[in-house]
């Protein structure tokens, strides 16, 4: 039995498939950009292949180019000559991994592409291998060695793979602009995308749920206002809905607390506080997320055109919609 502990093992490991990574970087050249070039200028999909290990890694790609404004699909090698060549036009790009480039189920559909001009990038681990000759432009994923002690285990293989295709989606997301909203229209119902899809005035306290209390209001009714809209804060306004200040329920304690019985006998704006923090709302419902944790406050302002009053944001409501 081995004498290295586990922790030995995984550092080991985490350091070989580092070095995989790092290595890559050297080979980013002119052949890199050819590949993006070749993706950018095709009328269809990117179709993602591979066998075994290098196929798990091509579903990985396929989903993170189709998230990020690259059309994409990963289709089995295996099934490609068995019907599923049906899938590929001859807008399509295939970008084709294995590590030796010379699986069997993929140089078996070389004839087909070439034969409709299909696009063809590769990933493999050997330059002078049957697949990187056929393709259009060849990336170079070769590893040092396995992160495996035997060296025949996929590893730092899969893992430079992996990053390699990181490397093309995010190259293409940034060529084509794509943005934080393009984003959130592919992902609406993660939480990724509702922290970048979901704005404060979707989830805001408005109309007759706003709690409002008029500047001359004795502190019954700004309390009375408080407790009845249940978001632990009124808002004090003019007629117009300029604001003047926020009264919220610790307020109403420490006023009690400072003051005694005669607090209730006072006006709203001798006790509000003024210029408190607000928020647009057009911002992002993460945003004021962040805001109330970064000044440890359960509910936000939110304000419209003129800087006027349109609802109340909560701390609750944010969290309810699985935004953290």
């Amino acid at each position: 039995m081995n004498s290295l502990n586990s922790i030995d093992i995984a550092k080991r490991v985490l350091q070989t498939e580092a070095d995989a990574v790092r290595s890559l970087i050297d080979r980013i050249d002119q052949t890199f950009e050819k590949a993006i070039g070749i993706i950018l200028s095709s009328k269809g999909r990117v179709v993602v292949t591979g066998m075994g290990k290098s196929g798990l890694v091509g579903k990985k790609i396929a989903a993170t180019l189709a998230s990020t404004g690259t059309p994409a699909f990963f289709m089995h090698p295996a099934e490609a000559s068995h019907g599923d060549l049906g899938m590929v036009t001859a807008d399509d790009v295939i970008i084709a991994i294995s590590n030796s480039g010379e699986t069997d189920e993929i140089i078996a559909i070389i004839p087909f592409l070439k034969r409709f001009d299909v696009g063809l990038i590769s990933l493999t681990g050997n330059h002078g291998s049957t697949l990187a000759k056929a393709a259009d432009v060849n990336l170079d994923i070769s590893v040092q060695e396995e992160a495996c002690p035997l060296g025949i285990v996929p590893t730092s293989s899969t893992t430079a793979a992996l990053a390699m295709g990181d490397a093309i989606a995010v190259a293409l997301l940034t060529k084509r602009g794509f943005q934080q909203d393009d984003f959130a229209f592919f992902h609406p119902s993660g939480s990724l995308g509702k922290k970048l899809f979901i704005r404060v005035k979707d989830l805001m306290h408005a109309g007759d749920s706003l709690p409002i209390t008029p500047p001359d209001a004795s502190l019954t009714g700004a309390v009375m206002e408080i407790s009845s809209k249940r978001l632990g804060i009124t808002v004090v306004a003019e007629g117009d809905r300029a604001m003047l200040g926020i009264i919220t329920d610790g307020d109403v304690r420490r006023g009690i607390e400072k003051w005694g019985k005669d607090f209730f006998d006072m006006k709203a704006s001798e006790v509000m506080t003024k210029n408190p923090r607000v928020i647009s709302e057009d911002e992002l419902a993460a945003k004021a997320l962040g805001a109330m944790e970064k000044f440890a406050i359960s509910a936000l302002v939110a304000i419209g055109d003129n800087n006027r009053i349109v609802g109340v944001i909560h701390l609750h409501d944010i969290l309810k919609k699985g935004i953290a």
